[in-house]
């Protein structure tokens, strides 16, 4: 197995970012194989960073010493029990995109004995700008960890999770998170909108406070609280709007949201 080849199984969105991450960051193109079943999305790849593809799993896998598993959930077992004979001799660092999918349930597939592994992306991952949580079995070394930290970095910034319980919760606050600022955005925007704001000021004014806001956030070192009271003066209009949300429980719908997306991931989890 040649440690420095990922072999992505899957072409997508989210390998594709993966993909440019590295490359931008100066991994090899030629250490890095994709399949991808349709031939458009092999030509574009291979256009596009000069990476070697494949129509089937078998090929790329072959002498990889990573693997991302980049599919559907629903057709993840049958990809895994494809490349079974392959993991049982290679051994490769198996890491999974797959939402729902546990590490157990791959290893499995792949025959066992494998490392593994299991991370929660979000989509802003596109942009280089993601949060993926990560939980590896007890068959990843140091090294292991240290190459899919670098592998998912690519896309953004990452969290080991210590107990892969806990990644129900990584999908419910960050996985499934950027909807729920997308959310924000629609009633923000319709909200200047109906006050008469044009509905090209609103977004506008939207999305750059939504950004801004962000930015304090990563930029400025302070927590949430701390800025939310350092502009809401008393008696002043931000303070009206707060009082308005927390008289509506606006922090108990964010906390049932949050469980209720847990839950839901439990349950896919549990199959």
């Amino acid at each position: 197995m040649d440690k420095d080849t990922i072999a992505f199984i899957g072409g997508g969105n989210m390998a594709r970012s993966l993909i440019g991450g590295l490359v931008a960051r100066g991994r090899a193109p030629g250490a890095l194989r994709v399949v991808e079943p349709v031939e458009a999305l092999r030509t574009a790849l291979a256009a596009d960073f000069g990476v070697a593809t494949f129509d089937a799993a078998t090929g790329a896998a072959a002498g990889a010493g990573t693997w991302v598993l980049a599919v559907k959930p629903q057709v993840m077992k049958a990809v895994c029990e494809s490349l079974a004979p392959l993991a049982a001799t290679g051994r490769p660092l198996v890491v999974s995109i797959a939402a729902g999918i546990t590490a157990g349930q791959i290893d499995q597939w792949l025959g066992g004995g494998q490392a593994v592994v299991r991370t929660m992306p979000n989509t802003p991952s596109l942009l280089g700008a993601g949060a993926t949580g990560l939980f590896a079995n007890e068959r990843v070394d140091a090294a292991g960890r240290e190459a899919a930290e670098a592998l998912m970095s690519a896309a953004g910034l990452t969290a080991w999770i210590p107990d892969e319980a806990l990644m129900d919760a990584v999908t419910a606050v960050s996985g499934s998170g950027p909807a729920y600022v997308f959310l924000l955005a629609e009633a923000m925007q319709a909200a200047g909108e109906a006050q008469g704001l044009a509905p090209d000021t609103a977004r506008t004014l939207v999305l750059q406070t939504l950004l801004g806001a962000a930015r304090m956030l990563s930029e400025t070192g302070e927590d949430a609280a701390t800025l939310r009271k350092r502009v809401t003066s008393p008696g002043g209009t931000t303070q009206a709007a707060i009082e308005s949300f927390e008289g509506n429980d606006f922090r108990r719908l964010v906390h049932e949201a949050i469980a209720a997306a847990t839950r839901r991931g439990r349950e896919l989890s549990a199959g």
